[in-house]
C-alpha cells in the first residue's frame, strides 16, 4: 500500500477515489514514566519512552488506516494527516487520516 501526504504519486494515476479512511489510537501515559520524565525535566533533554510511545502510537494508527483502504480495495492513500489531541490528564490521541484511492 503507498501512503503519501502529497495528492499524486509521481508516475500514477488515480483510476477511482474511495473515500476518507481513517485510524486512532489512544495512549496513556505510564505512572514510572512520568516519575523519570520529571527527573528529566530537571535537566532537560528529550524523553526517550515517551518519544517511543508516540512512535508506536503513530505506526498503529498507520496500520489501522490501511486496513480501513484495503477494506474499501484501495491499493494507495493519498493526503494523509496526522492529528494529536489530548483526551484527558495523561492520555492522548493520535488520528491519522487520508483519501483511499485506487491506482492504475
Amino acid at each position: 500500500m503507498k501512503i503519501t501526504t502529497s495528492s499524486q504519486i509521481a508516475g500514477k494515476t488515480v483510476k477511482q477515489t474511495l473515500g476518507v479512511v481513517r485510524g486512532n489510537t489512544i495512549r496513556v501515559r505510564h505512572l514510572g514514566r512520568d516519575i523519570l520524565a520529571s527527573l528529566k525535566m530537571l535537566i532537560g533533554g528529550e524523553i526517550h519512552d515517551y518519544t517511543k510511545m508516540m512512535a508506536e502510537a503513530r505506526e498503529q494508527a498507520i496500520d489501522r488506516m490501511i486496513d480501513d483502504a484495503q477494506s474499501l480495495g484501495a491499493n494507495a492513500i493519498v493526503d494523509i494527516r496526522f492529528s494529536t489531541s489530548y483526551i484527558m490528564t495523561g492520555a492522548a490521541e493520535i488520528l491519522v487520516y487520508g483519501t483511499a484511492v485506487v491506482l492504475e
